[in-house]
């Protein structure tokens, strides 16, 4: 598992991005994760990504990466001094402004505001509330053929645990079902970081 986790190898500003998070004590992806959204980037030539939970830029770094060259991130964080570490770091990657549009604000008053079926990617990286309201509205803001990934949904190993009945557990498990059994969702959980669920919105039908 080191072998795997080390596979993927972070340049220095990846390295910065991560390493701030962890001083400010906000949760940032590693280098497995992040090789993963750059994967899936690529894979799909998203032009428009969306993304909630900006930290200090490390995801969106990775997403960027994947991401058509003239692809636009927009990012949304609810401290706006996170963004402003991101937006540095975006730059010191070599990143025009004009690459990403970054939203200070909650998920729940944000996404409601953007475009239906505008966006080929939407992550999710953020509090449990966030997610489940990310997942919701995800449906409505991918391109069929679009693509969700949402870091976090295994709670440090609780969400398998039957006895785990806090809130934040139960809200994840209940989305983790809810993806796999909705018809509009092609999912996978992958074991990565702190849980990566991944999923394919399929074409309406």
């Amino acid at each position: 598992m080191q072998f795997v986790e080390a596979y993927a190898t972070e340049d220095a500003v990846r390295q910065t991005a991560r390493l701030l998070a962890d001083e400010i004590g906000t949760p940032a992806i590693g280098a497995d994760v992040g090789a993963v959204l750059r994967l899936l980037a690529a894979v799909r030539e998203a032009r428009a990504v969306v993304e909630i939970g900006t930290g200090t830029g490390a995801s969106g770094l990775w997403l960027l990466h994947g991401m058509r060259p003239d692809g636009v991130l927009t990012t949304i964080d609810l401290e706006s001094e996170h963004q402003r570490l991101a937006r540095r770091l975006f730059a010191e990657a070599g990143y025009a402004p004009s690459r990403t549009r970054m939203i200070t604000g909650r998920a729940q008053d944000v996404l409601p505001r953007l475009a239906d079926g505008a966006y080929d990617m939407v992550f999710l990286d953020a509090e449990p509330t966030e997610t489940v309201t990310g997942v919701g509205a995800a449906e409505r803001l991918l391109r069929p053929g679009g693509i969700l990934a949402v870091h976090g949904v295994l709670v440090g190993g609780r969400v398998d645990d039957p006895t785990a009945r806090d809130p934040d557990t139960v809200a994840l498990r209940e989305l983790l079902r809810a993806v796999r059994d909705s018809d509009v969702w092609v999912p996978a959980l992958l074991p990565l970081g702190a849980g990566l669920l991944t999923a394919v919105r399929r074409e309406d039908r």
